[in-house]
């Protein structure tokens, strides 16, 4: 494979059989029944094989296939457990690995963005990538100072590749819901095609990722590696070593998953506070928890390349409304929300129900310390999902203004990992501390 597989009609092909590879997996389900399997064991049989397959189409495919992969990984924690269970492990390699490029096509790359004199710009550089991700693959370096680096190489075709995908991606949305009973595909798809033009260049996201490393820097809680170069395609940043968030989901201790909560909230608050910048992709393969000499663990935080831009830090409403639906408001936080635009001049809803459809949402900011689960998580999820719930029926009807869009995606990606870490947070005290309008609804 030199290099992304590019044509259409060759990725088409790939991505059509997820569909029809879970169609034939059900029918070959049926038979097993028919010899006398039980239900529960053909069941889980054929999750295994779907989730096996999900993994190699995305992994292979790379691009805006293995993108939303990578969503789909944050979000497992509100599934079902007999549904989520085959597919954790699966999807979790979408953070942190894929099939990589063989190496001559990185060094033409390396050759056709940095110069064919580019070896000249290192002492050291490792072919075989450290990480390989969405659209591009990290390769471990030494800079020609002396400097541990991180080099980052965006696949050829990955561009023309993110679009195709998440267009055909989009046109199977229907098909493709049964891998993620009960979540909405169509609007995952279409986000991720608003920003794939952001992501893709590298001239942006060292940007974002300078603007972050100055505002962080000596920061005793987060670490944000310094940009060292950055070409077109190629990005070098300083290398970070440091435990991934996915391992300590997998095999942390208690205190390591309650840090690395505490951490990743506290950055997801005070982030646009300090940069004017919210760091949009929080998938657990974006962060490390980093054990100091003094033995103190800090969050380490990677890839800058999708961010919204927030000038005045967290929009105040978001506060506001939290602290009224936390003081039991009820004309309050309605009135807040139809003057946002979360409720259509055409729509009334009783403000008593739109207080009692929040309540649960807010529970970790009610309490002094919350540990979130999977459980807890779920629970939310079905509630909200299932269409004989009066949550549902008023959700409905709640409308999310563009503005907010990503803002709501990155906070219930956040609530995600948190789960998936299983972490007991003091997220009150970030909230007091970084999100305006929240101490008093003034």
């Amino acid at each position: 494979m030199s290099d992304l597989p590019r044509k259409a009609v060759t990725r088409t092909v790939k991505l059509a059989a997820l569909p029809i590879g879970i169609a034939g997996r059900v029918t070959w389900g049926l038979g097993k029944r028919i010899g006398g399997k039980s239900a529960e064991i053909v069941a889980r049989e054929l999750q295994q094989r779907t989730a096996e397959q999900l993994f190699r189409t995305l992994g292979e495919l790379k691009g805006g296939a293995m993108k939303f992969g990578q969503a789909l990984s944050v979000f497992e924690s509100a599934l079902p457990e007999e549904v989520a269970g085959p597919y954790r492990a699966a999807l979790t390699k979408l953070q942190e690995a894929a099939p990589p490029l063989p190496a001559a096509t990185v060094h033409q790359v390396l050759a056709d963005r940095l110069g064919a004199d580019w070896r000249d710009l290192f002492e050291e550089f490792e072919d075989k990538p450290a990480a390989a991700a969405s659209i591009g693959q990290v390769h471990r370096a030494v800079w020609h100072d002396g400097r541990q680096v991180a080099v980052k190489v965006q696949y050829p075709g990955a561009g023309e590749a993110l679009l195709s995908d998440l267009k055909q991606l989009g046109r199977f949305a229907g098909l493709l819901g049964p891998l993620v009973p009960g979540m909405e595909i169509k609007p995952l798809i279409k986000e991720l095609r608003d920003r794939v033009s952001e992501e893709l260049d590298y001239e942006l996201e060292a940007e974002a990722q300078r603007t972050h490393a100055d505002a962080f820097v000596d920061d005793p809680d987060v670490v944000v590696p310094d940009v060292v170069h950055q070409g077109d395609q190629v990005l070098v940043t300083e290398w970070m070593d440091g435990t991934p968030l996915s391992e300590v989901i997998a095999d942390g201790t208690e205190e390591e998953r309650d840090r690395a909560g505490q951490l990743l909230a506290r950055f997801l608050f005070s982030g646009p506070a300090r940069t004017g910048l919210l760091h949009a992709d929080p998938h657990p393969g974006n962060f490390r928890l980093i054990a100091g000499a003094d033995g103190r663990m800090r969050l380490g935080v990677l890839d800058f390349g999708t961010v919204d831009r927030l000038p005045g830090g967290w929009p105040k409403p978001i506060g506001r409304s939290l602290r009224m639906t936390l003081d039991g408001d009820a004309e309050g936080v309605y009135g807040h929300l139809c003057a946002e635009g979360f409720v259509k001049e055409s729509v009334e809803l009783d403000p008593d129900a739109v207080l009692d459809y929040l309540k649960p949402i807010i529970e970790p900011a009610e309490a002094e310390e919350f540990t979130f689960t999977r459980p807890w998580l779920r629970g939310q999820a079905a509630r909200i999902a299932d269409p004989r719930s009066p949550a549902h029926q008023l959700g409905r009807q709640i409308n999310l203004p563009p503005s907010y869009l990503l803002i709501h995606r990155v906070t219930l990606s956040t609530i995600g990992v948190l789960c998936q870490l299983g972490a007991t947070v003091r997220l009150r005290d970030e909230l007091d501390t970084w999100l305006p309008g929240f101490a008093s609804a003034e």
